[in-house]
């Protein structure tokens, strides 16, 4: 039986959620996810620092 594999919300930036979750090897990553409806970003990072940095230069196509 595989590992269960929970997101968990670290810290927000903008519309940007930071958190943590296991990949399929029990390795912890980071994973930057936009928030905003039918935005669709995300991206898994080995480092927090990298996960920071994504979120604060991520530009959503979605316009209010």
């Amino acid at each position: 039986m595989p590992a269960r594999d929970f997101f968990h919300s670290v810290m927000r930036i903008g519309p940007v959620q930071i958190g943590t979750h296991r990949d399929r090897h029990g390795r912890t990553k980071y994973a930057a996810v936009c928030s905003r409806d039918n935005c669709g970003w995300s991206a898994d990072y080995s480092t927090q620092s990298a996960a920071q940095l994504a979120a604060r230069t991520h530009r959503c196509r979605i316009t209010d």
